[in-house]
């Protein structure tokens, strides 16, 4: 737990690490073996450390060695693996260089699986990588005979199914600029994105199924056709079996029809070249588009996938997302690392809790990716994969997504695996990778991300920008550039608000709102986003440390907590859904009270509790704390649409208990 005491915090986590590689494990890691190769030992004392330093002094020599590592593919190296500049934002990797992502994720043999596809109704398939060449091949060669260009955009709003990647790899072989959304969002979030990037071409779907319901998305594709202006084309995968697609679009199939499977050109494009825009969630204002890299996208997601998460060729790779996350383009990278890409489509509880690790022992997932929402749904309902599943392939576990509690950490190692490295990480769509993460050559610690990614200067500073001890929580800082630092924001100004988003706060250093702190172990634990941190008294608190507690009782199927401007102080406000048959009196209120005091301090304890009947959650499954602190004080609320459920902002408006 984390005890408060004026502006410090001391950190008291378990007394025991819940996993320790085994020598024989940590000696056969991709990461020992290439610390070896740079003459660092990882089973001495202070490996890791030792070898995380060097990357950040050194960064020229540490990305050089991931690139041999790893074996990009390129025509072209370029002249100097890091060219420096004044501000962080300008700081340039690999100049010179010449590639195509397509062809690293491309590259194996024919027979090779590249994608395991699985949905809610049992569908099962295996796509190899000669067949996944031959379809990128088709869509290439009909994507240029539509007239894209390098630097086109093409945007794709289509569930998370293999024709998906493929639109993406055809995309990025050409050379144009990709952008994907997922079918559950409606016209207007579509338009809120792909409207501010005008692309050329459109991909869709005519429908599509979540908990054994079909949802048919016809009149979204021409109204989000409509507000396309600029588009040439809107390709429909037909997914629902329908006689006719909604006037003006084609079908997926007919389009490629005239396009016999070839050779792929792969265009070779500066290191630089722009490759995804991806986008913030937009619940505070218009989404922000975020331009990433092609190589730098690479380069980093390799160091992610080979070096901190041990991603083997031939491994099978999961992570739940959609194609509105940025957690779909770091699934789809593990291609560049010859592993299989493990595709999941629909609801991950349905037709039961456990229905995702059905799929894992079915795909012989190696890693298997998460959030912490989920696992702490699966605790809750008593889901003990242990007992019902084989799992005898899986290595990894991934979370992200939130903060997992030290109860989720427990619950991994008590009920789903016990010999599983469980690798929470965190980063974001700003970098579209991590900023800490796993180490498989080092103890998992319950509650903690166990180390700042290779390569990355990772510090905790106070509010003024002084460097804080370990225990105290602060702002995260990234004080060294990284290949997946964006290029700019889309649009007009996109380089100067690009450079006020995340340099401004800490003169040139990178900071994107995650409150932290350092552990005893060199570690992390994050508590929230800074900008929802809680500020009672002059105290500030994360929101993390209040969730752990409450979302671990049975009364209390999730909850959400932020503070309200009181008087010229703030007050702590605590939301609670409550599980079906307990309902919020008198005696539930002093016990939520009592846990959090105990668990926590009494600067934690909420001066409202409330109950609700839904926690507003955006569509990757982040509570969002910010749009509920708009909803208590009568803000409006920018953009809705960033929303999964926006009808659930209705239970926090105008609340007679916060008058």
């Amino acid at each position: 737990m984390v005890v408060a005491g004026g502006a410090k915090y001391r950190l008291i986590m378990g007394s025991r690490p819940l996993w320790i590689p085994d020598g024989d494990q940590a000696v056969h890691t991709n990461l020992s073996r290439f610390a070896s190769g740079l003459g660092f030992d990882m089973a001495a004392e202070g490996g890791y450390e030792r070898l995380h330093q060097w990357s950040v002094d050194d960064p020229g020599g540490f990305w050089s060695a991931v690139w041999d590592f790893c074996g990009v593919v390129a025509s072209e190296r370029g002249s100097a693996p890091v060219v420096g500049a004044e501000h962080m934002a300008d700081v340039r990797f690999f100049d010179g260089a010449r590639l195509n992502f397509a062809e690293n994720l491309l590259a194996g043999d024919d027979d090779e699986i590249a994608m395991v596809f699985a949905d809610e109704s049992g569908v099962y398939t295996e796509t190899t990588r000669g067949q996944l060449r031959a379809l990128v091949s088709r869509l290439a060669q009909a994507m240029r005979a539509e007239g894209v260009r390098p630097g086109d955009r093409v945007a794709c709003w289509m569930p998370n199914v293999p024709e998906a990647i493929a639109v993406m790899l055809a995309a990025a072989s050409v050379g144009a600029v990709f952008s994907s959304t997922s079918p559950d969002f409606g016209t207007a979030g579509v338009l809120d994105r792909f409207g501010q990037i005008e692309p050329k071409l459109l991909f869709a779907v005519d429908g599509y199924d979540y908990g054994g319901q079909r949802f048919d998305c016809g009149e979204r594709v021409g109204q989000i056709q409509a507000g396309l202006p600029l588009v040439a084309a809107t390709v429909v995968l037909n997914r629902t079996d329908r006689d006719s697609l909604p006037e003006g679009t084609v079908d997926f199939d007919n389009w490629i029809g005239p396009h016999p499977a070839g050779v792929i050109q792969f265009e070779q494009l500066p290191f630089d070249h722009p490759l995804y825009v991806l986008y913030s969630s937009g619940t505070t204002g218009a989404p922000k588009c975020i331009v990433h890299r092609a190589g730098g996208i690479l380069l980093k997601h390799l160091c992610e996938h080979q070096l901190h998460c041990d991603v083997r060729p031939g491994d099978r790779v999961f992570y739940f997302t959609t194609t509105g996350w940025m957690m779909w383009n770091w699934l789809a990278s593990s291609l560049a690392s010859g592993a299989a890409a493990v595709v999941w489509d629909g609801n991950p509880v349905y037709p039961k809790p456990d229905t995702l690790f059905d799929m894992a022992d079915q795909a012989g997932v190696t890693l298997f990716g998460t959030s912490a929402r989920y696992i702490d749904s699966l605790r809750k309902a008593g889901v003990s994969p242990r007992h019902t599943h084989r799992l005898s392939s899986l290595r990894a576990i991934c979370s992200t997504g939130s903060p997992l509690s030290p109860d989720g950490f427990e619950y991994i190692y008590n009920e789903v695996k016990a010999d599983v490295h469980l690798a929470s990480i965190s980063g974001g769509t700003d970098l579209c990778g991590l900023l800490v993460g796993g180490d498989p050559t080092s103890p998992v610690w319950p509650g903690e991300i166990q180390r700042p990614a290779l390569g990355l200067d990772i510090q905790v500073l106070g509010t003024e920008g002084a460097p804080l001890e370990s225990g105290q929580f602060g702002e995260l800082v990234c004080a060294t550039p990284f290949p997946s630092q964006p290029l700019r924001f889309w649009g007009e100004g996109g380089d100067e608000r690009y450079r006020a988003a995340y340099f401004d706060r800490f003169e040139g250093r990178w900071h994107q709102g995650d409150y932290v702190c350092a552990t005893e172990h060199g570690g992390f634990v994050i508590s929230g986003r800074s900008d929802a941190t809680l500020n009672p008294g002059g105290v500030r608190i994360g929101t993390a440390e209040i969730y752990r507690i409450v979302d671990a009782m049975d009364e209390v199927t999730e909850s959400v907590v932020v503070g309200q401007s009181v008087d010229l102080d703030t007050r702590v406000v605590l939301f609670v859904k409550l599980a079906e048959g307990f309902r919020l009196d008198d005696r539930l209120e002093a016990t939520i009270r009592a846990a959090i005091r105990s668990g926590a301090t009494p600067r934690h304890v909420p001066a409202v509790i409330c109950a609700v009947d839904d926690i507003p959650r955006t569509r990757s499954g982040k509570t969002v704390e910010l749009a509920v602190r708009d909803a208590i004080c009568g803000r409006p609320i920018a953009n809705i649409e960033a929303l999964a459920n926006p009808e659930a902002l209705d239970y926090f408006r105008n609340r007679p208990e916060l008058a």
